[in-house]
């Protein structure tokens, strides 16, 4: 099965979060924050504007972003849990 987000919607697998902290503290499962940060998949469209023209958005697939710790909902696609959510909740473009 394939998503295609509609409007100014983007679809996000979240990254694996740290099982280690940078002291080599190992952290247990049951005491992990989700991460807030993961890949675009896929994008949609753009935004409609009121005056019925279409604004591309600002993001891209297969780009790192930083979300909101809850921001967006969970849908399973093929066994993987992915986030679906509005641009705007994209607070940025993770860049290495």
């Amino acid at each position: 099965m394939k998503i295609r987000p509609l409007g100014d919607r983007v679809l996000v697998s979240r990254t694996a979060a740290e099982s280690i902290t940078a002291g080599g503290i190992i952290i247990p499962d049951n005491a992990k924050d989700a991460p807030n940060t993961g890949v675009i998949m896929a994008v949609g469209e753009g935004k409609i504007m009121p005056d019925g023209t279409v604004r591309p958005l600002n993001v891209k697939a297969k780009e790192k972003v930083l979300f909101g710790r809850y921001s967006g909902t969970e849908v399973e696609v093929n066994g993987e849990k992915l986030l679906m959510m509005g641009e705007a909740d994209i607070l940025g473009v993770v860049e290495d």
